[in-house]
């Protein structure tokens, strides 16, 4: 009598229990949970670099969004009724007018209000009893960091509408436009100032900070050949950086 090969240890029940309890923990695919959603949450910002774009989302992000708006409704204005006026009126003077009262409150509210309140920056000149004129800077607490739309979107402002100021400059020369050259080198004059003043004001704050970094290294014990190497480190890099 033959012998079977197996010997009857075939066990097919338990063989089909284990394949179908085995095959969920073989697949490692997360399970799929559907949540409700829609494009707001999708487009809400979570960090300064997802940031939502657009005039919108600059002016909600800003801290001081009145300041930001002054400060472009004047500049923007000043150069729009340059470049339009004469489609509305023929008057140079009334056009002239108009454009230098922008000029000057645009001058005026970006080094006393704009620059205080955006980047807590202000600057402005004194003359002394000998008559000597020198520049005066003051900054805000290094320890209150300006809010960086606010901050990006002053130097954007400070730095660009000069060079649109200069690009007018070049046209009116190109056209030969003479009588409108006087208002281009009062915006210019305007706008350089401010620029000039701000990035000095700027790099004042800095310089300070980089001084009240090395006061507190001496004050923390770092004397010696350790508060010389600070001292050296810090004033060669901020030197290095902001021109000093």
């Amino acid at each position: 009598m033959s012998v079977p090969l197996l010997d009857g240890q075939i066990e097919p029940d338990e063989a089909v229990g284990n394949i179908s309890s085995a095959a969920p923990a073989s697949n490692n695919a997360p399970p799929v949970v559907l949540t409700p959603t829609n494009r707001a949450t999708q487009q809400m910002a979570t960090t300064d670099g997802d940031a939502e774009a657009g005039i919108a989302g600059i002016f909600r992000q800003s801290s001081h969004p009145l300041a930001l708006f002054f400060l472009f409704l004047f500049r923007t204005g000043a150069i729009t009724v340059y470049l339009l006026s004469g489609f509305f009126t023929d008057n140079y003077v009334l056009s002239t007018v108009v454009v230098v009262v922008l000029l000057a409150m645009d001058f005026w509210n970006c080094r006393n209000v704009a620059g205080r309140t955006l980047v807590g920056l202000r600057f402005w000149n004194q003359v002394d009893e000998d008559g000597e004129s020198y520049w005066v800077f003051e900054s805000r607490d290094p320890s209150r960091p300006a809010n960086p739309v606010d901050s990006r979107m002053f130097w954007i402002a400070i730095y660009v509408f000069p060079l649109l100021w200069v690009a007018l400059f070049i046209v009116s020369l190109l056209r030969f436009k003479l009588s409108f050259i006087p208002i281009v080198v009062l915006a210019l004059v305007f706008n350089v100032t401010n620029a000039i003043g701000f990035t000095y004001a700027d790099r004042d704050a800095k310089q300070r900070w980089a001084n009240s970094v090395v006061g507190s290294g001496w004050s923390l014990g770092l004397g010696g050949i350790g508060g010389q190497l600070l001292t050296g480190a810090v004033q060669k890099s901020v030197g290095r950086v902001f021109g000093g």
